[in-house]
């Protein structure tokens, strides 16, 4: 039997005997009185709530329209996915890992029992997670975040690892780096919060350890063969990537403006510097292209318009406009000459997953150190902040990184990660799902 058949048997049986535990074990779900609840607050964060799960479908058109034409499928049915599996995962046991109890006060890890299988978890509010919103919300919306981040890893290696690979990845990542992650910043016990590191929604947690995971992943992988060939890489549906552009920009006001946590300023000023550094690194980007004598592309211009947003994840709700929109044109001017310079050498990271969203991850996080409105260095705030950015930095840099390699190898170990030259040479859809797509 082929090992990709036994384990999808072996998934199915551990999917049914936790459809019948979920289903039968009693769960202890607090609920609301009247008087807890905030109905704007609420109305807002079920509507930030869906504006974040828009943004994976928003991203499998963003990179499915910059891959080749036979890996179109493979290439989007990798973000989607992603949609499941970080789902039941959460629901199990990351919402716990990220938010639970400390364990040992070290501020490293949650309790995986505080909230497994979401035991404890209902529409009252927790009093220390959510600031009065239902738990339930709070955890569902922070489950957005937790699905997006092994998607956005997926474009550094793509075109050439197997479905089964990427899935088991996937799991390993959420588990072991993520909700680690997030509770390091985002936990109140964390060791990140109580350092006092500004992570507004996610420029850490989410982008710089995406970026990292996905230049080790290109690394672990290798090159693909039309890289070793140096042939050209041309993107199959541009109009796919402005469309993914778009549903990006759209579900990313929910991203930042959601981690305000209510229908209150803070989200309206996180709202508008959003839009303002998105829109200042797409005309940075375009004239960047400009400058070099390149005619301005519209792929350049939704990298620009996506860079701008990673950049200001951080800080949307810490720092005013003015600000915002330097963030925006500081980070798409390093984004884009981290791509020229990742052009120059013989890295494969396809979709440019560490140049822009990594890249751009630590230009936000290091520039909310310099801007923040209360401890920004340029703000009065003296130099600490930027001090414990700086440190964060590096720890999370050594630990996404050396982690994500490990944990390919584990992978490799379990399931071979990458497909084989003749499945590389069909092409991912028809060699890993067995469907194709006809592109004009």
């Amino acid at each position: 039997m082929p090992r990709t058949q036994l384990l999808a048997r072996i998934t199915l049986v551990a999917l049914l005997i936790l459809a019948g535990v979920a289903a039968f074990v009693p769960q202890n779900h607090p609920e609301a009185t009247p008087e807890m609840l905030h109905p704007a607050d609420i109305a807002w964060m079920l509507l930030a709530s869906g504006l974040v799960l828009l943004m994976t479908p928003g991203l499998a058109f963003f990179y499915g329209g910059m891959v080749n034409r036979s890996s179109i499928i493979s290439t989007m049915l990798q973000s989607f996915i992603a949609l499941g599996v970080i789902s039941v995962l959460w629901y199990v046991v990351g919402f716990s890992l990220a938010f639970g109890d400390d364990v040992g006060g070290y501020g490293l890890i949650g309790n995986p029992m505080t909230f497994f299988m979401f035991n404890n978890v209902g529409t009252a509010p927790h009093p220390r997670l959510g600031m009065g919103l239902p738990l339930v919300l709070f955890a569902a919306f922070q489950l957005k975040f937790a699905i997006i981040t092994p998607a956005l890893i997926s474009g550094g290696f793509a075109e050439r690892i197997r479905f089964w690979g990427y899935l088991i990845f996937i799991g390993l990542f959420s588990l072991l780096i993520y909700c680690p992650l997030a509770h390091w910043a985002w936990h109140p016990d964390g060791f990140l919060a109580k350092w006092g590191v500004l992570d507004f929604a996610g420029g850490t947690v989410v982008h710089i350890s995406a970026g990292f995971a996905a230049l080790a992943g290109a690394l672990a992988l290798g090159r693909r063969r039309s890289h070793l060939d140096g042939h050209a890489h041309v993107p199959v549906n541009i109009p796919f990537v402005i469309l993914g552009t778009g549903l990006l920009w759209f579900g990313w006001f929910g991203f930042n403006a959601g981690s305000a946590f209510g229908a209150n300023a803070q989200a309206v000023q996180a709202f508008f510097t959003t839009h303002l550094a998105s829109a200042a690194a797409m005309l940075t980007w375009m004239l960047l292209e400009s400058a070099r004598g390149q005619r301005p592309s519209a792929m350049g211009t939704a990298i620009g318009a996506v860079v701008g947003l990673v950049a200001i994840t951080p800080a949307a709700g810490y720092v005013a406009y003015g600000p915002a929109l330097a963030i925006g044109i500081l980070a798409s001017g390093v984004s884009f000459g981290a791509v020229l310079l990742k052009n120059r050498t013989t890295l494969d990271d396809t979709l440019d997953v560490f140049p822009c969203h990594g890249v751009g991850g630590i230009v936000g996080m290091l520039a909310t150190a310099l801007f923040a409105q209360k401890g920004g260095l340029f703000t009065g705030g003296g130099s600490a902040l930027l001090g414990y950015h700086l440190l964060t930095l590096l720890i999370v840099g050594v630990f996404t990184f050396g982690g994500s390699w490990l944990l390919y190898q584990v992978t490799n170990f379990i399931v071979p990660i990458r497909v084989n030259a003749e499945n590389e040479s069909h092409g991912l859809d028809t060699s890993q799902h067995g469907e194709t797509v006809l592109v004009a």
